[in-house]
């Protein structure tokens, strides 16, 4: 498996990617709710790559990806020593390492960035995300209560971030 940023080239598969995370019913989205082009998507990608602290990370395999991890950075100088990030991993390669490696090389390559700060949120039920991220370092920081509506019931997500 190779992670690597994310190129133009790969926008396609990485919005079959994304659809497949958010059919598992774990993501922001509800299945099939977001309509994403892979040009739009292409867009999105030259985008973050502008600001060095930002980027599409993916989890390659023989040209396939199976995974991203996006990274957003944002300007303004009190905050431009943190960014949000945002993960999903195809339904066939989960529970296979993919989430660790990216992860593991997010890590690396933010603190070569000057990064201090990866933050994310996860639906609290996610018992498997919440577990990796806590593998990876990162700590639960609060509870946005009843933050989404999912199923006719009100779901809390957790804060979560790692210090670098």
């Amino acid at each position: 498996m190779k992670i690597r940023k994310a190129e133009n080239r790969d926008a396609e598969q990485i919005v079959q990617v994304i659809k497949n995370a958010e059919d598992s019913g774990y993501m922001m989205f509800n299945p099939g709710e977001r309509q994403i082009s892979p040009e739009s998507f292409a867009k999105f990608i030259d985008v973050l790559s502008a600001n060095e602290k930002s980027g599409v990370f993916i989890a390659c395999e023989e040209h396939q990806v199976l995974g991203y991890l996006i990274v957003q950075n944002e300007n303004p100088r009190r905050i431009s020593h943190r960014a949000y990030t945002v993960m999903g991993v195809h339904s066939d390669s989960r529970g296979k390492g993919v989430g660790k490696a990216m992860f593991s090389h997010v890590i690396a390559w933010a603190k070569s960035v000057d990064l201090h700060r990866l933050e994310l949120t996860v639906i609290a039920e996610n018992a498997s995300a919440v577990t990796l991220y806590q593998k990876m370092g990162f700590e639960i920081e609060g509870v946005k209560r009843d933050s989404l509506f999912i199923n006719d019931d009100y779901v809390d997500e957790y804060y979560m971030a790692k210090l670098l």
